[in-house]
């Protein structure tokens, strides 16, 4: 069951689903990408906040160590 699961708003009251909120690549690079809890909240947050934006900026980002 998915009931956990936190349930996003915008300001105008619709729900937003975070399955659906583009993820920018910056995301894609950054250690807290998939992690769970607090720290997935706090990342559909700032995607949802900046969805249309020209640049995307997050102030909470960490580069993953990528290993060759």
């Amino acid at each position: 069951m998915e009931n956990n699961k936190p349930k996003y708003y915008n300001d105008d009251g619709t729900e937003i689903n975070p399955d659906l909120i583009p993820k920018p690549d910056l995301c894609i690079t950054c250690k807290k990408d998939g992690q769970s809890g607090e720290e997935e909240i706090l990342c559909n947050l700032t995607r949802a906040d900046q969805q249309g934006e020209e640049e995307f900026i997050c102030e909470a980002y960490e580069q993953r160590n990528i290993e060759k």
